[in-house]
């Protein structure tokens, strides 16, 4: 890893005394939108499969997180943290929601799994044995992504918790992405033609869609509450 550590030390020397200006002005604030851009280009060399493309966005990311970690470790949000802390949480957090890997004896056993989908069973709670704080299955969901990941994110949770019922045909006849795409830009183009933006629409319509996810969340622990009381 003698790469990675050339990297962090080159990264370090540009915020430096006597560095670079420009890596010296910048905040974490500042840099969120760099960090977008390369990760919609690391996605975009994923999905056309250019080895050295993606050999390079992945370099870019990689960097983006370099670069936040040492901004941290000046106490720039608070305790200073750096990129040995990072991969240290990430490593017990990895080793934590998988213990049908590096668990005990009891823990293999409990938490075996043969497929993706076994995987997927249990790892919603080991997310809240980490995260004991959260209320709704909508926590930690990040509000600004694009309207329909985060629609298709929500409606997934949902669907997993049994609020929303999975449709087992769909509503618009489609058998393919192909047909799926075509249709998205129908609806943008429809939208485009009575001056109407399909980002917010579908943003809004999400947004009403959680306020229902978490009446409905709200409802059934009052009614387990009740059931609990009247148990007692």
């Amino acid at each position: 890893m003698e790469k990675l550590a050339s990297l962090i030390r080159t990264a370090h020397q540009l915020r430096a005394p006597g560095g670079c200006p420009w890596d010296a002005e910048q905040t974490h604030q500042s840099l969120i939108q760099y960090l977008l851009e390369e990760t919609y280009e690391l996605i975009e060399a994923i999905e056309t499969g250019n080895r050295d493309e993606v050999l390079e966005e992945l370099g870019d990311v990689l960097y983006q997180v370099i670069f936040h970690s040492d901004l941290a470790s000046g106490g720039t949000l608070g305790e200073p943290f750096d990129l040995e802390d990072v991969s240290k949480f990430m490593e017990d957090k990895m080793r934590s929601r998988h213990p049908h890997v590096f668990g005990t004896k009891e823990e293999l056993a409990a938490y075996a799994a043969e497929t993706g989908d076994d995987v997927m069973q249990n790892w919603d709670a080991h997310k809240k044995k980490e995260k004991p704080g959260r209320t709704s299955i909508l926590d930690g969901v990040p509000q600004a992504m694009p309207a329909l990941a985060l629609a298709n994110k929500v409606m997934g949770k949902a669907e997993k918790a049994g609020i929303l019922e999975k449709q087992s045909e769909p509503v618009v006849p489609m058998e393919s992405e192909e047909d799926l795409g075509k249709l998205l830009l129908a609806i943008v183009a429809s939208a485009r033609a009575v001056g109407l933006d399909p980002e917010r629409a579908l943003r809004q319509a999400t947004r009403e869609l959680q306020v229902e996810i978490r009446a409905s969340e709200l409802s059934d622990a009052t009614d387990a509450g009740v059931v609990g009381l009247a148990d007692s």
